[in-house]
């Protein structure tokens, strides 16, 4: 029995074998495919291989090229600062990822004004590519976006020191800036530090960058935040020159490969970019084709060939269908011409607002802008803003040369880095300025001495001084907060300029409890014959109140002015009178109230009667502390002041 069962069990593996195989095998003999290729089974080698392959494929690396390169790739780690430095703007920036786009077409720009500016006095480095343009290419089926310039380019080394490393100075103040700011605040701060390259791993995990210069190969720099490589590009010079940054994305972060999202962001952060933007579109079109022609005419069962019809060659049309195609091409995403170059009446306020966003790279609206042309000994156009609130290290490093005014020669991106282009007390004013009669195939240190850029820095303080005139009071006041001090530095510094600034200057008054008054505001409330303008100082408003030496300016109806801040008395120094007003301090000897004959007469009586006690008080008493003692007109309420 068990003999037989056993029999039976054999039987039935051989014949459950043979249908197997039938199934393998199909009629016309092809072998099915292995189930470990299909989507249900595990994956096998040679389908990971062939995935990989379709995602180089979009750089024009095949396995064996991507192979080589990261074989031969030199492995890096980053400067403990970057790794630190990362971690915060991935951290803290998480919820306003979309300023990588507006960081990479920045660095892209400034890479195209470079070799802009090289092309004036070398035409042969454009000899790669003349054409001066971003573009931003989407690929959805690999969640990939491609930022790509035909700017300056980097060499390997170029590579490794600005992707790798941090060797701008301010690196720690916008490390402490980023750990104690919020997120609307170091939003801004990592376009003014120069390091938003690394705002890309907010929305990628891997990012590959290719890049071409004129002095050397093509090289290619990949990371994942962790670490990164450098190796030359097996494929040799694809690009001409310039630099293409390519970002693999994070799922969280596919919104930023759709069309609209792309265009809203150029429009939202760079649409004044000075070169143009193309982004890689698609649309469908209805087009007109032809129909593929039918097969020839064969007579049918029973009929001859002179049965079948034969139409005229003369009535033959082709004969076309309308089919819907998906068409894709470049669009150009910035077609405005430079806002300075617009009449100022033709502008609106929100595109003054977008343009100062896009170059100043700030966060927040500027407090007021003026947009004038200039002529006469040399013409210019330009749009000077004011900064909302004062950078972080105004006056920690003041006098450190700025890059915040834009030099362009007939639309050319010239520098922002000559020496005081405005006068240090103005450093924090941002702009443009474009002129037609500056040379421009001349090198940035002789065109820093050319006089009519002196003329130019001329206009430009007198402009922007006339800005700040015009602002409305609550403006002016939100101003002033910020950036008062330097008006107060601009009256010992420019003393050219002196009028014009003192007329800017506001301190607290005896007058009013609650806002701060002008110099002019001042005369306007003297008294009848009043000579001087009276201040008092001290280290808040309450001491100057307190103070004895004001009891009989303030009973006589006197308004005092009182400067709390310690670098007024400096400012008063130096603005000896205002409007043939000269200045008079209440605490010294020699304050003039003005008088009569007969109260002068009665001092005199006075001070004879009392000229015992104030010797005694000199001599005897206060003798290690007084050099002498005086009868005093000033004194209401208080016995004595010292």
């Amino acid at each position: 029995m068990k003999i037989y069962l056993l029999g039976i069990f054999c039987l039935l593996a051989l014949s459950g074998l043979a249908r197997a195989e039938d199934e393998a095998v199909d009629i016309d003999g092809k072998v099915v495919e292995d189930i470990g290729k299909s989507t249900i089974g595990s994956k096998t080698d040679d389908e990971t291989v062939e995935r990989e392959e379709e995602a180089i494929q979009l750089d024009g690396l095949n396995v064996s090229q991507m192979k080589a390169m990261r074989d031969s790739a030199e492995k890096h780690h980053y400067q403990a600062e970057v790794n630190r430095m990362m971690k915060l703007i991935i951290n803290s920036l998480y919820r306003n990822k979309e300023i990588f786009l507006r960081e990479l077409i920045s660095n892209a720009s400034d890479a195209l004004d470079k070799i802009r500016f090289n092309s004036l006095t070398d035409p042969s480095v454009l000899e790669a590519t003349a054409d001066l343009k971003v573009m931003i290419k989407p690929d959805k089926e690999n969640h990939a976006l491609h930022i790509i310039d035909t700017g300056i380019g980097m060499t390997r080394e170029d590579l490794v020191k600005n992707l790798g490393t941090i060797a701008k100075s301010g690196t720690s103040e916008f490390l402490a800036k980023m750990e104690e700011g919020e997120t609307d605040v170091t939003s801004d701060l990592i376009g003014q530090f120069g390091v938003g390259f690394y705002s890309s791993f907010l929305v990628a995990d891997t990012v590959v960058v290719t890049s071409k210069n004129n002095a050397d190969e093509q090289y290619v720099w990949e990371s994942d935040a962790a670490s990164f490589t450098v190796a030359k590009d097996p494929r040799g010079n694809t690009l001409g020159r310039g630099t293409q940054i390519s970002l693999f994305m994070k799922e969280e972060a596919y919104d930023f490969l759709e069309e609209h999202t792309i265009k809203d962001l150029v429009k939202k952060y760079s649409q004044f970019i000075n070169f143009p933007i193309h982004l890689w579109t698609s649309k469908t079109e209805t087009v007109e084709e032809p129909v593929e022609a039918e097969a020839e005419a064969t007579p049918k069962e029973g009929e001859t060939d002179d049965d079948v019809k034969v139409e005229d060659e003369d009535d033959e049309k082709p004969k076309t269908k309308m089919v819907e195609k998906t068409v894709y091409d470049w669009e150009t995403m910035n077609d405005n011409k430079p806002i300075w170059l617009r009449a100022p009446k033709e502008v609106e306020d929100a595109d003054y607002t977008a343009f100062y966003k896009s170059f100043s790279k700030d966060s927040d609206d500027p407090l007021a802008h003026v947009h004038f042309s200039a002529e006469g000994e040399v013409t210019f156009r330009s749009i000077l803003f004011v900064p909302k609130t004062a950078p972080h290290d105004l006056y920690q490093d003041y006098g450190k040369a700025v890059d915040n005014i834009k030099m362009y020669v007939k639309r050319v991106f010239i520098t922002d880095d000559f020496e005081e282009m405005m006068p240090k007390y103005l450093s924090f004013i941002k702009g443009v300025v474009d002129s037609d009669d500056l040379p421009l195939n001349v090198s940035r240190e002789t065109l820093q001495q050319n006089k009519l850029l002196r003329v130019i820095k001329k206009k430009l303080v007198r402009k922007a001084l006339d800005m700040l005139k015009k602002m409305s009071d609550e403006d002016y006041k939100k101003f002033y907060n910020e950036f008062g001090t330097n008006v107060k530095l601009g009256v010992m510094e420019d003393h050219s300029n002196r009028n014009r600034l003192a007329k800017l200057l506001r301190w607290q008054s005896s007058q009013d409890t609650e806002e701060m008054t002008s110099l002019q505001s001042y005369l306007e409330r003297m008294k009848e014959k009043q000579d001087h303008i009276y201040f008092m100082t001290g280290t808040n408003r309450a001491e100057c109140e307190k103070s004895p030496f004001v009891e009989a300016l303030l009973k006589k109806g006197y308004e005092v002015l009182y400067l709390v801040d310690p670098i007024d008395e400096y400012t008063i120094q130096n603005l000896p009178e205002f409007e043939g007003k000269k200045f008079q301090n209440a605490a010294k000897e020699n304050l003039n109230l003005q008088e009569t004959d007969a109260a002068k007469e009665t001092m005199e009586k006075l001070g004879r009667e009392f000229d015992t006690l104030m010797n005694w008080l000199k001599e005897k008493v206060l003798s290690s502390g007084i050099d002498k003692a005086i009868l005093s007109t000033r004194l209401v309420e208080s016995p004595c002041a010292l």
